[in-house]
């Protein structure tokens, strides 16, 4: 079989998974601490050992390699909200959920009735030295993540910055985990109380990128037709001849 048919199959698969990264992107523009995720191609050569360029340019096949997060700061909206937190920087807030530590932007924060400060999903926001325990109010977070309850020490926030490349993976609800842990202590991020962080994603550029893939993948899937009646063709005209 023609392999410009595998390229154009492979092609319409990766630009099919495409779609599905920005689509997520454009369903979370409006969630909190929500980070971008961008796609990742990739060349995979077929095996064409001693053949000519024309052949391997025709045999290298684009796949979608995964995806990278987009680090960049999203816009800090203020709230007013007392356990409302915001990362300026890098960092991420740690949270420890039933299986194991992750990592969040997303400082939606309050405090359960164990005097615990949590997220939304019931999972404790992490200190230095373990969950955040606030008793009494007012509650006060300094730029460094110390936090103080009724004028007394409560303990200090733990936030990590992570090596620049580290991959980062979406686990859903604004929670990620890192591929490389562990995490650094954080050097260059500061805490904003009463504030919550956008979304990074931008929804114009998002839009564009979607319908750009979109055209793509309708192109691949007019070469698949046109392969497609070629390769019928070539049946119906050499069928007879092999049969004879």
């Amino acid at each position: 079989m023609d392999s410009g048919y595998y390229a154009a199959c492979t092609a319409l698969m990766s630009r099919a998974q495409a779609l599905d990264t920005i689509a997520n992107n454009l369903a979370n523009t409006s969630t909190s601490g929500y980070r971008g995720q961008h796609n990742v191609f990739q060349a995979v050569l077929a095996n064409t050992e001693g053949s000519s360029p024309l052949s391997q340019a025709v045999n290298s096949f684009g796949i979608l390699r995964g995806t990278r997060l987009d680090p960049g700061q999203g816009t800090l909206d203020r709230t007013g909200n007392e356990t409302d937190l915001a990362i300026e920087g890098p960092g991420f807030f740690v949270i420890q959920t039933t299986s194991s530590k992750v990592y969040t932007r997303n400082g939606n924060f309050h405090v359960s009735r164990d005097n615990q400060l949590v997220t939304t999903s019931g999972d404790p926001v992490m200190g230095e030295n373990g969950p955040v325990a606030v008793v009494g109010s007012p509650l006060s977070i300094s730029p460094d993540g110390t936090i103080s309850a009724d004028g007394a020490l409560a303990g200090k926030l733990a936030i990590a910055e992570f090596p620049a490349g580290t991959e980062m993976n979406n686990l859903g609800q604004s929670y990620y985990s890192a591929s490389a842990p562990p995490a650094q202590s954080a050097q260059s991020s500061h805490v904003r109380q009463g504030m919550l962080e956008e979304s990074n994603v931008n929804a114009v550029s998002s839009v564009v990128e979607l319908v750009t893939v979109q055209r793509e993948a309708e192109m691949m899937q007019r070469i698949l037709s046109l392969l497609n009646s070629d390769i019928d063709k070539v049946a119906v005209q050499e069928l007879p001849r092999v049969s004879g």
